[in-house]
């Protein structure tokens, strides 16, 4: 049985390298597309924001010298590439899905509406949105927050290449300990690292919870739906 019915999928664009610095990793993201299959063969309704760091990230270019916006811009059309990465190794698998972009740009995708996006996943379609908000000055944690929130997921899934959240930064503080669940408040205040500020707000004042796990090993994501305690929940 899966645990949610309508989830929001943030995936790393850096994870997408599968530990090289640029680029897209065909096995990782053959990975994903089965890990993501898994799941909608149980029938769950999925919404994906993919991150574009593996490519271009706008905040590390302006300060290199980018314009802010452009650099920004940059980096939307960066999650616009990952997401027609994912949206052939979805289609490689045999699961229907629609890549839908912030910015109008068809035919690369369709543009987004929320209305559009629910009814392609009640038709059992996996949606892919790209481009992030549209503007500059977001990031995709913003993004996927502000996706989550207006397809009316159950949860956000974060997954990253790390198992939850901790204390610390467990690849910097060996000794980092980890929460199996926090609140918003608490995430807060201790100023953990788990989205940006702004996502959390949105999260927190919207009711959707976080739960955050390491999707970089294979078979997580059906655990998470299955309920297996792998990763952090976060909370209002």
């Amino acid at each position: 049985m899966a645990r949610f019915k309508r989830i929001l999928l943030k995936l790393s664009g850096e994870s997408l390298a599968a530990g090289g610095k640029f680029g897209i990793d065909a096995e990782r993201l053959s990975d994903y597309a089965r890990q993501i299959k898994e799941i909608h063969d149980m029938g769950v309704e999925i919404g994906i924001v993919i991150g574009g760091g593996n490519i271009f990230r706008g905040l590390s270019g302006a300060q290199k010298g980018f314009d802010r916006v452009k650099g920004d811009q940059m980096g939307m059309m960066a999650t616009v590439i990952n997401s027609l990465a994912l949206s052939s190794g979805l289609d490689a698998v045999g699961v229907k899905n629609k890549v839908l972009t912030a910015i109008r740009m068809e035919p690369v995708g369709e543009f987004y509406s929320k209305w559009k996006a629910i009814d392609y996943m009640q038709q059992g379609y996996v949606c892919i949105f790209s481009a992030g908000t549209g503007s500059p000055y977001f990031t995709t944690d913003t993004g996927s927050s502000l996706r989550g929130v207006e397809i009316e997921a159950d949860v956000m899934l974060k997954g990253t290449r790390v198992d939850g959240v901790y204390t610390a930064d467990p690849e910097k503080d060996p000794t980092a300990t980890k929460f199996s669940d926090i609140t918003y408040s608490e995430v807060l205040a201790r100023n953990l690292k788990v989205m940006d500020l702004s996502a959390i707000v949105m999260c927190n004042d919207n009711h959707l919870p976080i739960y955050v796990f390491n999707m970089d090993i294979v078979g997580n994501l059906k655990k998470v739906i299955e309920g297996e305690d792998i990763g952090t929940l976060v909370h209002a």
